[in-house]
């Protein structure tokens, strides 16, 4: 079976950046499990599965628009340390939920500076591109559940 609209596939990734860095991996892991065409992989990764049967590779470069976007420089902002109401300390790396007129946006700090904080609502990959070395594990067909659910069940999918 080939990797098309909501079949089920199972994949071993590594992704690294353009400095040959690990990013993540399913190294050591159960390989991930995805319901194809439903956006639960970077629509880039996704377009260059499409087609592909179980024993397959590909090294997939996907750039930053067909990853995670393009870093938005509005999404940096500097907030008032009393924001972080209940938070003894705050430090770069931290992340906090923020709720925004959209609904609710994870935000990392990215420095401390007196009574400020800047924060940075990008995705951590925002303006990256992506190399991917992928193995197709396998491909089947989605059960009527995944299909109701829209995601793949069991080993490396959603468990209820």
């Amino acid at each position: 079976m080939q990797v098309a609209q909501n079949s089920v596939v199972s994949i071993h990734y590594k992704l690294t950046n353009d400095a040959g860095e690990t990013i993540d991996s399913s190294e050591g892991r159960e390989p991930l499990a995805y319901m194809h065409g439903n956006g639960q992989i970077v629509p880039g990764l996704e377009r260059q599965l499409e087609g592909k049967a179980a024993g397959d590779k590909v090294q997939a470069t996907v750039p930053p628009e067909e990853g995670y976007g393009e870093k938005i420089d509005a999404m940096v902002q500097e907030v008032p340390m009393e924001a972080f109401q209940g938070v003894d300390s705050i430090e770069p790396g931290m992340q906090f939920q923020a709720q925004t007129e959209n609904g609710p946006l994870t935000v990392t700090v990215t420095k401390v500076e007196g009574d400020t904080a800047t924060v940075d609502g990008n995705h951590p990959l925002a303006g990256q591109t992506l190399n991917f070395d992928v193995e197709v594990v396998d491909v089947r067909e989605a059960s009527a559940e995944e299909l109701e659910h829209g995601h793949a069940h069991g080993p490396g999918g959603h468990e209820h």
